[in-house]
Formats: C-alpha cells, sequence, structure tokens
C-alpha cells in the first residue's frame, strides 16, 4: 500500500483561471507596455476601459499590455484582476491574448505574479506610480496602504512589462531598481531564475489567493518541497550536490526544455544539475498547485492550456504528495479511501463529499475530550505517512506508542515503524507534531533570562495597521511602521524563517542584550507558531544611502555631518569587536546597513554572529569612501573604468589625484579638501590587502577624534572588497535558516 495521508489542516492553491469567453467586443488601443512616474490608475470600469469579462464573471482590467509579435497570440499585461463574484481584486501579472494589440477575448488568462495575494482589494482601489519611484497599492486614493515596491527615492524613471513577464521598474540607464522576477508568488515563467532562500507558495483557493502551507524553495544543494509546520515536513526534493564550497547562491533556472540547477557552477550553459522538461512549442509557465504538484502548461494548438510535465511527479507516485486525499484519507494506487475497520461491521470514518473522495474523510461521531475512556485507535497495517524524518515521541513498540496517543486527546494518529526487527522501532505522532514543540518552546521562551520585551502577533498586527506602512524589504523579511504606547517602531517581519524557536531565541537574547548608542536598538519579539517578528526602534531618517547616493532628493550632506556618521559608524563597530562580552562581526557593513535619526546620528543595522571580524574594516572602508565620494562601490551608470570604486580609488592614490574623488555635489566638502584627503587616507589603510596591516576599530576611532596617525607607506593594492560586499537582494549568508545576521534590525 502507498504512502498514507493523515496530516490534517493543511489547504493550499493554484490560482487558475479558465474562463469561457464572452461575446466579441470592440478592439481596444494599441499595445502600452510602459508607464511614467506620477502615473496613477483607479480600479473602475470607468477610469480603465480596457477589460474584459468573461462568461465565468472573472474580469481583466488592464493597466500595462504588451502585443505578440505575431498578428494574433499570447503576450503578457498587468492590472487588475478579479474571479466571480468579483468583488475583490488582485494586482497582478497574467498572460493574455491579443490581435493586433487589442485584448482578445479568448477563454484564457492566467496569472503569473501577484503584489497582494492575501489582502485582496474592491473597487476604486488605486494604484500609483508616484513622483520619487515607489509602486503603491492602496485601498482607495489615500487609503490604507496595502502594497509597495518600497522603491521611493531609489532613482526610478518608469515602469514597463517586458516581453518575457517581467514587470520592472528602471532608472534613466534602464537598469532594473526593482523586478516581480525577484519575489516569485506560485508561478515561473521561462528565463526566471529562483535563488537559494527563494520560495514558490502555493494559493489557497482559485478564488483565494492566501499563501497555503505547501512551497518549494532552493536550499544550497537543490530544490526541496515542504509542508509548512514547526519544523517543516519534507514531501519533495532534488539533490545535485552536497559539496558547495563557492560562496555564490545556488540558482534554479526555468529554461527552454529543462530546470537547469546552478550549485557550484556559474556558466549558463554548464549546470550541476538539469530536470529535463518538454521543449517548448508554444507559450510555457510553471505552477505550485494545491496538491503540491509543480506542473509545466503549454498553450496547446486546440486553444487550451494542457499539462505537459510534472516535476515533482517525476520522482515520487501520486500518493506520496500531502494533500492527496484529504484530512484522515488513505491513499492507494492513487484511489482515495477512508480508514476501514477490519474486526468490525462498525464504520468510524466518512468522506467529506461521496462523489469526491480526495476531499478527505470525518470521524462519523466527533471526538470528545469528556469520553477519553472510549477511545481507541484503528490499526492500519502497512501505511506510511510523507514525511517521516522526525520520530517525536519515546515509545520504543507499538503498544506504548499507542498509549501514549490515547492519553492525549488532542492525538489524532500515530506512526509506529520497526527498525530490522519487530522487538525496537520509533514512534511518530503525525497531528501533534507541531503543538507538541510549540507548548515546549514557548516554555523555553518564557524561562530564558535577558529576553527583549514579549509582544504577541495580534498586537503587532494592530501596530503596524495590519503591516500596511510597508518601510523596505531585505534579508528574509520586510520592515513595516508601526506604533506601540504612542512610541514609533520598526517591525521586521521575517518571511521562510525555518530555524528551530531554540535557535532563533538565543540569537534574539544575543542581540537584545547589546546596548549601544550607535547600534539599533532592539525593543521586543514575536515568536508564535509560525510567525516571527522583531521590533527596533524607529529611526526617522531611513538608511544613509538616501542621503549620500541620490542628490535630487536631499541636500547634500554637509562634511561636518559626514564626520559624525563616520564616527559614529567607527564606535558601533568598535564596541561590536572590542567591548561586548561576545566578540561581534557585522559582516555587511554598507550604506543600507546605517540608519540614522532626527538629528543624522548613525546606528548600525543587521549586526551578527561571527569570527571573521578582520573583514569588517575593509568594509568599513569601502563605506568610508562612498560617503566622501556621493556614489556607490559598484555603480554601472559610471564611465566603464569608473564602475568600480575601489578600483577608481587605487588609480588615483598611485597617480596623486585623490581629489578627485570629493562628492562633486557638495561645495562644503570641496572647501575641506585637505581634511577629506586624510579621511581617504583612513580609508585606504582599512583597505590593506594584508588584514595584519588593516587597523583595529578602536585604532580608528581614535584616528578619527586625533589621538593617532594614519600610518604611512600604504600598500594601494588593496584588499579586493567587491568579494565580500553582498549583491543587493541577496544576503551575505546564504544559508537557508536565517541567522544573526539576518536578524538583526530593519534594512
Amino acid at each position: 500500500m502507498h504512502p498514507a495521508n493523515l496530516f490534517a489542516g493543511f489547504t493550499v492553491l493554484v490560482v487558475m483561471v479558465l474562463a469561457v469567453a464572452a461575446g466579441t467586443l470592440p478592439r481596444q488601443r494599441s499595445d502600452y507596455p510602459m508607464a511614467n512616474l506620477s502615473t496613477l490608475w483607479v480600479n473602475n470600469r470607468n477610469r480603465l476601459p480596457d477589460s474584459i469579462t468573461y462568461d465565468d464573471g472573472s474580469m481583466v482590467r488592464s493597466i500595462l499590455l504588451l502585443s505578440p509579435q505575431t498578428f494574433y497570440g499570447p503576450s503578457f499585461a498587468a492590472g487588475f484582476f478579479c474571479t466571480p463574484p468579483c468583488r475583490e481584486f488582485i494586482f497582478a501579472v497574467f498572460i493574455v491574448f491579443t490581435s493586433s494589440g487589442a485584448l482578445f477575448p479568448v477563454a484564457v488568462n492566467e496569472v503569473i505574479w501577484c503584489a497582494n495575494r492575501g489582502s485582496p482589494l474592491g473597487e476604486d482601489a488605486t494604484l500609483e506610480l508616484t513622483g520619487d519611484g515607489d509602486l503603491v497599492l492602496r485601498e482607495k486614493a489615500n487609503g490604507r496602504l496595502v502594497w509597495s515596491s518600497g522603491t521611493s527615492g531609489r532613482s526610478v524613471q518608469g515602469m514597463e512589462i517586458t516581453e518575457n513577464g517581467n514587470l520592472v521598474l528602471f532608472d534613466q540607464r534602464n537598469g532594473t531598481v526593482w523586478q516581480s522576477f525577484d519575489h516569485p508568488t506560485d508561478a515561473l515563467v521561462p528565463g526566471q531564475s529562483l535563488l537559494q532562500g527563494m520560495i514558490l507558495k502555493a494559493n489557497t483557493s482559485p478564488t483565494n489567493w492566501t499563501e497555503s502551507k505547501i512551497y518549494i524553495t532552493i536550499l544550497q544543494d537543490g530544490v526541496y518541497g515542504y509542508v509548512e509546520s514547526t519544523p517543516p515536513q519534507l514531501y519533495y526534493n532534488y539533490v545535485v550536490s552536497t559539496n558547495k564550497s563557492k560562496r555564490v547562491p545556488t540558482t534554479v533556472t526555468f529554461t527552454n526544455g529543462c530546470f537547469s540547477i546552478f550549485v557550484q557552477s556559474t556558466q549558463p550553459g554548464n549546470p550541476d544539475g538539469r530536470i529535463a522538461l518538454p521543449e517548448a512549442k508554444s507559450i510555457q509557465y510553471i505552477r505550485l498547485e494545491p496538491d503540491g504538484h509543480l506542473r509545466l502548461y503549454e498553450w496547446s494548438s486546440e486553444e487550451k492550456w494542457t499539462v505537459v510535465s510534472d516535476v515533482t511527479k517525476l520522482s515520487l507516485d501520486d500518493c506520496d504528495f500531502p494533500k492527496v486525499c484529504g484530512e484522515y484519507g488513505i491513499c492507494t494506487g492513487g484511489q482515495c479511501i477512508c480508514p476501514p475497520e477490519s474486526n468490525s461491521s462498525s464504520s468510524y470514518f466518512q468522506p467529506v463529499d461521496e462523489w469526491k473522495l480526495n476531499l478527505g474523510c470525518v470521524p462519523v461521531t466527533p471526538i470528545s475530550c469528556q469520553e477519553m475512556q472510549n477511545h481507541h485507535l484503528l490499526t492500519l497495517s502497512d501505511v506510511s505517512y510523507f514525511d517521516v524524518s522526525q520520530p517525536i515521541a519515546n515509545p520504543t513498540n507499538k503498544d506504548d506508542c499507542k498509549q501514549a496517543c490515547l492519553k492525549n486527546c488532542s492525538c489524532r494518529a500515530v506512526m509506529f515503524m520497526y527498525f530490522h526487527n519487530d522487538s525496537h522501532g520509533t514512534c511518530h505522532s503525525l497531528t501533534e507534531r507541531r503543538k507538541y514543540r510549540e507548548r515546549d518552546e514557548e516554555l523555553d521562551f518564557d524561562i530564558m533570562p535577558g529576553m527583549p520585551t514579549r509582544f504577541s502577533f495580534q498586537k503587532l498586527r494592530k501596530s503596524t495597521e495590519d503591516f500596511s506602512k510597508k518601510l523596505g524589504e531585505g534579508g528574509f523579511g520586510s520592515v513595516y511602521e508601526g506604533k506601540i504606547s504612542e512610541e514609533k517602531v520598526a517591525v521586521k517581519r521575517l518571511e521562510s524563517a525555518r530555524q528551530g524557536k531554540k535557535e532563533f531565541l538565543a540569537e534574539v537574547e544575543t542581540i537584545g542584550s547589546i546596548e549601544h548608542i550607535n547600534l539599533v536598538r532592539l525593543i521586543g519579539v514575536c515568536v508564535e507558531k509560525s510567525n516571527r517578528l522583531l521590533v527596533y526602534e524607529y529611526m526617522s531618517r531611513g538608511s544613509l544611502d538616501r542621503w549620500i547616493y541620490y542628490h535630487h532628493n536631499n541636500a547634500p550632506l554637509d562634511w561636518s555631518t559626514r564626520c559624525r556618521i563616520i564616527l559614529d559608524i567607527a564606535k558601533g563597530l568598535c564596541y561590536l569587536h572590542e567591548e561586548c562580552r561576545r566578540k561581534i562581526a557585522h559582516l555587511d557593513i554598507k550604506p543600507q546597513n546605517i540608519l540614522l535619526d532626527d538629528n543624522f546620528n548613525a546606528k548600525l543595522a543587521d549586526f551578527g554572529l561571527s569570527k571573521l571580524i578582520d573583514r569588517d574594516q575593509s568594509k568599513f572602508g569601502v563605506v568610508l569612501m562612498e560617503i566622501i565620494s556621493g556614489r556607490k562601490n559598484i555603480d554601472i551608470s559610471q564611465p566603464e573604468e569608473a564602475v568600480q570604486l575601489i578600483n577608481l580609488l587605487r588609480e588615483k592614490a598611485q597617480n596623486s589625484q585623490l581629489i578627485d574623488m570629493i562628492d562633486k555635489h557638495s561645495n562644503d566638502m570641496v572647501s575641506h579638501q585637505e581634511e577629506v584627503i586624510q579621511m581617504m587616507k583612513l580609508a585606504m589603510w582599512c583597505l590593506q590587502n594584508d588584514s595584519d596591516r588593516r587597523p583595529s576599530m578602536s585604532m580608528v576611532v581614535k584616528v578619527l577624534e586625533g589621538a593617532m596617525r594614519v600610518e604611512n607607506c600604504l600598500d594601494y593594492s588593496f584588499f579586493n572588497a567587491n568579494s565580500v560586499i553582498s549583491v543587493q537582494g541577496i544576503p551575505s549568508t546564504y544559508s537557508a535558516p536565517p541567522r544573526a545576521s539576518i536578524l538583526s534590525s530593519p534594512r
């Protein structure tokens, strides 16, 4: 018999909208794939005339549309979408069919990305590409913020839908500032990649876009499928290599004919592993669906979507999937039945629906804890469960395993697995694993000394107005503005957190014990079920990058302010390295992780645990040069010879032209050029290739305070800081569970 599906309470989805088209509509206007800043769209038939309503009641109101190269065919659009009765809309990217630039009412509309999957909106909701480059979704004009791209002040010049279905915010040089491909929901299109730590997560139902518990993720050695619980329950994996040595993230790319998996290799044509797929004859997409299957769809000559491959089923049988037969259902040979009673004519379970056995079963008589003496367990021989990786009970024989369950009214099913003989085995409580672990770990939280204030999830939901005021995102979570007891706070909501709670709380305890005027203060924490949130003091002027990179948004910082910020950064690092009870390296020093208060006092965010303290000095040197020059370390908008800031510094130092490195947007900087050049020499000291020649952070502080001089005879073959600077959007620690460098404070 194949594995049983006895796990209760999982709900999953795929947004599948196969609608029967309405009659022919008047032709709409030509394609409109781009939009400029300061553009507002209102979700209303009168304001968005380019819409199609299908016979089943689903509706598309497009705001961006890209026509195909041919007269008629599939293409991509972005806009508002709903399913009947069409009271709730999502802002999404979807596949549509067009004819000569007009939406064409064929029976197809496939959503491939969604912004507000958990917070659908009604009529008159607004989408705005603001004047400062943020894409903002609200309930109504000036109403509650539901979602934003978090790109305010990042030099966005416009928005477009690309020919491969990517919604992109771009800058004046057509560089990508933000893209939907970096924030996948439940689908992939050709050319799209999943980086290590990213997930595909199925929706709840065809009309409910809320995230379910089933997800696919990329870990360092391959592709994994889980059911969300504590800990996550594995149902699928495709392992390529367990000997990863490079620090680049593992990547999976959907290309024509295969899933290409890059673990060690970075060559596009030479992946470390391939999952073969049928080559495309027409447009394709892959979707994670409610039953845990990852299916490849293609538009067929019969004008309908056809499943041409099932990626997960290549290694799994029908009965290996977690939701195949619903709650209490038993799967055998792909067929679903309710648990039978072999020794009695009585029937203790019945189908939810006689005609849809895959919906699962329910007890004929509801189980009551008032009558525990009447409970007994049905024995099902040769039945297994999709995840048996972690036994959670002590009994080593079958009878003791059964008694352990019968003594606990919350227990609904146990599985006993024998070893090589019939004398010993392991006991698995299938329904109570999460409850037991959470109860134990809640107790651990309460007895841990020195923990910051504990908040309930409901309290933080209310304080952030249902997580509506998004400040930004990065690492493994998003940061929201909130208010607790009239005090503004920043709440970081961790996503894809797969640590054990004990490890998480141990790191929180360490971070919470660190107090310094130049470190962002951790106020509190929330650990409820799978929810993990961190509450920090609010820094009103945001991150340093907004004040040194984007001159059109703010007046250039004067020299004295920059000097004070540099000293604050150095003092914060000095405390982490040399003064706190556990020596800590930050490892991700960059302007985005340096926050400013009303008076431009600087505080470090995202500090973590590590022994590689010597690397912080070199990163401090890079940040120092970014502050002085007013530009990014890597800036592709610069001429080719000036793209890398540290290479440019080397050239200017060798040619005695350091004055060319000063931020020309600040007249005050130019007037203090001698002091600025001395500061550059400090940066170069921190960038010495030989780590033994770099100053400690306490020495840096002394130089800044005038108590010490910079070393002479500096070596201009600087340390290659690029090798340790994290690429935007990819955390510098690539393991799937978040570490302290990810936990500590908002980005």
